[in-house]
């Protein structure tokens, strides 16, 4: 393969690398096992137990919950522990997040601080 040859195909591979990394609109990949929904409902800023919806979430170990926040302003999920962080949620979003090992797990949102729920992991 000559130089010219060469340098053609690093092109359009580079060429065909850079359109995939831009132009990917892919859906996020589905949490494999079992998973959990947790929704976050309109108006969610103003309650406190029922800001998550159910409040507890009973999983088994190994299980993804996701929540969904179905509000119109961001919110987190935001373990009291450190566990996990979902960072700002905006409406129509979703964080997902496995649970490896059985426990209760309290969580907030830390824009809203009086919206809290519970995880319990058995």
């Amino acid at each position: 393969m000559s130089v010219v040859q060469k340098l053609i195909v690093i092109l359009i591979l580079g060429s065909s690398l850079a359109a995939a990394a831009c132009g990917n609109s892919s859906p996020a990949p589905t949490p494999s096992g079992p998973a959990t929904t947790v929704s976050i409902p309109s108006g969610a800023s103003t309650l406190t137990l029922s800001a998550y919806n159910p409040n507890p979430v009973m999983v088994t170990v190994g299980t993804t919950v996701r929540w969904t926040n179905s509000d119109s302003v961001a919110h987190t999920s935001t373990a009291d522990g450190g566990a996990w962080n979902s960072g700002s949620v905006n409406g129509g979003g979703t964080f997902d997040f496995k649970f490896p090992s059985a426990g209760t797990f309290n969580y907030h949102c830390t824009i809203h601080p009086n919206m809290v729920g519970t995880v319990v992991v058995q």
